[in-house]
């Protein structure tokens, strides 16, 4: 089943979902600095969610299985080499030069939004610099492919170019996801592949996009939590991510930031 819009009551939602998932990104930043604890973002972050938005953390207490604990923070925290849903700790001490993405899901009258930004903790280094750039960029290509009638290999090609033309890599492992009523739905929106190829873009469809790139190989390894995913050779990691909807002649971006424009 793949996520889809079919009335305007449920497009709304999803805006109000994505805004909400917006305001969290913008309300954390000025706590992002040196000697914070990733324990200590996530509870901000939590406070805010339940409390001020009225809206559920979605990541808490999700999945699990038969070798993996349900995911025990309300926010993900990804810092330097992790590649994504790094647990807060608070062992976890942000210093500076630090990278980290936080990435939140909120759930609203039973719609989700979800989005991911990057932070520079203090002065970042040349590399982190255009590392966090490239994947943004990488990012706003893969949106700028999104029309009806276009494929998922059109996003994945143009992500794919950016990210290797910069000598970065792509994550292959992890990808973007359909989403509405349902936090993981179809379509898989891969971050690599061959422009023409793939499921046909749909006006209505709604989805993330959401490019890791890494300053060295792609290739990665999950910790002994079953949860936290870093890079094989310790470089660092970048991700940005965005919910968007299909429409006729390009999409809507749920979840844009004040002051962010494509």
């Amino acid at each position: 089943m793949v996520s889809r819009m079919t009335t305007d009551k449920d497009v709304e939602k999803m805006r109000v979902a994505g805004r909400l998932a917006a305001s969290v990104l913008e309300m954390i930043e000025e706590h992002v600095v040196p000697g914070v604890s990733t324990e200590r973002l996530n509870a901000i972050c939590h406070d805010f969610i339940v409390d001020d938005i009225n809206c559920i953390p979605a990541p808490l207490n999700y999945g699990g299985g038969p070798n993996q604990i349900p995911f025990p923070k309300s926010i993900c925290t990804s810092v330097n080499q992790v590649v994504c849903h790094g647990i807060p700790s608070e062992s976890k001490i942000l210093k500076s030069g630090d990278t980290i993405n936080i990435d939140i899901t909120v759930i609203k009258d039973g719609f989700f939004g979800d989005t991911s930004k990057m932070f520079f903790v203090g002065e970042p280094s040349v590399l982190s610099k255009r590392l966090v750039k490239i994947t943004q960029e990488c990012l706003y290509k893969g949106i700028e492919q999104v029309k009806d009638g276009a494929t998922l290999g059109d996003i994945g090609q143009a992500i794919q170019e950016h990210a290797e033309n910069h000598r970065f890599s792509v994550v292959r492992e992890f990808c973007g996801h359909g989403i509405g009523q349902i936090f993981h739905d179809s379509p898989q929106v891969l971050h690599y592949g061959k422009a023409g190829t793939g499921m046909r873009i749909e006006e209505g469809m709604t989805f993330t996009i959401e490019p890791m790139i890494n300053a060295g190989k792609r290739n990665i390894k999950i910790l002994k939590d079953n949860w936290t995913v870093v890079t094989k050779d310790h470089k660092a990691s970048a991700q940005w991510e965005h919910t968007l909807m299909v429409t006729k002649e390009g999409c809507e971006i749920f979840t844009l930031r004040a002051g962010e424009s494509l």
